[in-house]
Parts: C-alpha cells; structure tokens; sequence
C-alpha cells in the first residue's frame, strides 16, 4: 500500500467518490435520451471529443504537462478499453435493454476488478469485500428485474453490456498504477485524448447525426462530455489514487439505485416497491465491503494484517 492511499480514505476522497457516482448514474439515463438520435459510436466520440477539449484546457490552464514515460502503456490501454471502446459498448446496449437492466450488468465489473485487483494490484481477497459484493450483486439484480419492461432483454444486449464491464473493470485496473506516476488530471485528460482518436472511425457519422440531431440530444452529448466524463472520471481517478481499486469498485454497486431515482425524476418512471429493496441492498453491501470491524480483525493482531496486505483489500 503507498503512502498516499491510507486504509482510511480523507474526507475529500470520499466526496470524490459520491461525486463520480452521482453523474454516472445521471449518464445512463442521459445515454438513453441521446440515443434516439444519435449511433453509438457516434455518441462515444462526441463524448469524448468533448471531454477531451475541456480536460485538455484545464490541464494547460494548471501546466501539468505530459505524464512520465511509464505511465504511457496503462494510459493507452485504458484509454482504447474504457474511454473508446467502453463509450460505444454501452450506448450500442441501452438500446437494446433497459436502463435498469444495463445497470445491473455492467455491475458485473466490481466482481471483475475485485478479481483484478487482488490478483494483479496484489490488493489482497479480504472476506468482507467479497461479502459486500455479493450482497449488493443481489441488490443491484433486484434493481434491474424491478425496473425491467417485461418483454425480454436482448441477448445482444445483456452480451454489450458484459463487454462494457469487462472494459469497465480492465480500465481501472490498468489506471491503478498510472496513479503512482502520474496525477488524476494527467490520467483523465491523456485517456480522453486515446479514446477520441479510437473513436475516429465514427467521425462521419458523428457529423451525420449533430446535422440530423435535435439541439437537446447534441447538449445531452455535450453534458455527457463535460460531466459523467470530464469531471466524473477526474474524481474517480483522484478516489482510486487513494483507495484499493477492488474497494473503490464495490461503491459503484450504489449506481442502480441511483439510476431508478433519475429515471423517475426525469422520465416519469415511477419504480416499485422492489425497486427500493434492491436500492438498499446496495447500499448494505457496499457499507459491508468498506467495514472496519470484523470478526477476522477482532482474532488477528495488526502487523500480521498490514504484513498480508489483507486491509488493504
């Protein structure tokens, strides 16, 4: 563990984190909006095309300049997997299941980046993170059979939404260790930059649809650039600096629920009973995950937990 990612994260990590997860629960339903007039891929590079402008004249503004030579490979990987592909994978899904159900499978990536962590970051695989995983997986299931339409996801559907998670968790994982090197800024901007020009393939439709688009749909691009990416993934980043990325990846299990309180604030999708349930299912599981007290701390002396590296987790 660095020195600067205590097990107890600073208040303003923390906020970091609500932050983050507030806008991308606001984008799924954002996504859904937009894409009645515009292609995924266009979608994907407008978004990033956006955030990309804005990140890059904050970074000017503060004269950060380019990150170190080693955090270039993570960087590129990271961003070709979550900031490109990611950006078209998930809005090519929404449009073939709901926003409940896409919720709930891109929820699959906090498994993954548990996994991810432990085994490659050396994060440990402390039995209170996978408990809490576990019960807000439930959560977030309960979420999504709540919120779905009845009609039957699309297979190809529910496959895209597993692709964006496995983006989704990769990303993460590949970041953790830009971290060391290089600063949240530096990681967002420069990831942004690599998912805009993998996104390039999209340029002509891109065009197509802000000539054919209403003007709402296009600041609805715009807003998923600025915010959900720009400023949601600058956040994450300042949060994963600070905490083990299997940890920081249980939060996101608050999203679905996030997501259903949106839905019905902006589109009139007044969720049932289960919806609630399952929100806070989530919530429970996440408060598990980041638990401090368990029975394993009480029996195990300190050095020996902080030797294994199983706090860390």
């Amino acid at each position: 563990m660095s020195a600067s990612e205590s097990p107890r994260p600073d208040r303003r990590a923390l906020i970091a984190v609500a932050i983050t997860l507030a806008l991308w629960a606001v984008a799924f339903v954002s996504i859904r909006v937009a894409a009645h007039d515009y292609h995924p891929g266009a979608m994907g590079l407008g978004r990033m095309l956006v955030a990309a402008l804005v990140l890059l004249a904050i970074l000017l503004i503060r004269r950060e300049g380019l990150p170190p030579r080693s955090a270039w490979p993570g960087i590129i990987f990271s961003g070709v997997l979550w900031f490109g592909a990611y950006m078209v994978v998930l809005p090519w899904g929404e449009q073939l299941v709901d926003a409940g159900t896409a919720a709930l499978v891109v929820n699959v990536g906090p498994i993954l980046m548990a996994v991810l962590g432990g085994w490659l970051l050396k994060e440990g695989f402390a039995p209170r993170l996978f408990a809490g995983l576990a019960v807000s997986f439930v959560g977030a299931a309960v979420v999504g059979w709540s919120t779905s339409s009845g009609s039957g996801a699309s297979v190809l559907g529910v496959v895209l939404c597993l692709a964006a998670a496995v983006c989704y968790a990769a990303g993460v994982v590949s970041q953790k260790p830009v971290l060391k090197s290089a600063s949240p800024l530096q990681a967002t901007t420069f990831g942004a930059i690599v998912g805009a020009v993998a996104c390039l393939p999209f340029s002509g439709q891109l065009v197509s649809d802000v000539v054919s688009a209403p003007m709402s749909s296009t600041l609805n691009v715009v807003f998923l650039g600025v915010f959900p990416t720009a400023l949601a993934f600058t956040t994450w980043f300042y949060a994963l600096a600070r905490m083990p990325a299997g940890r920081l990846g249980a939060t996101t299990y608050i999203v679905p629920a996030v997501v259903v309180l949106v839905s019905w604030i902006a589109l009139s999708e007044v969720p049932g009973p289960w919806a609630f349930v399952g929100g806070a299912l989530c919530l429970a599981g996440v408060a598990v995950s980041r638990s401090r007290f368990t029975l394993r701390r009480n029996r195990t002396p300190e050095p020996v937990l902080a030797a294994t590296g199983a706090d860390d987790a």
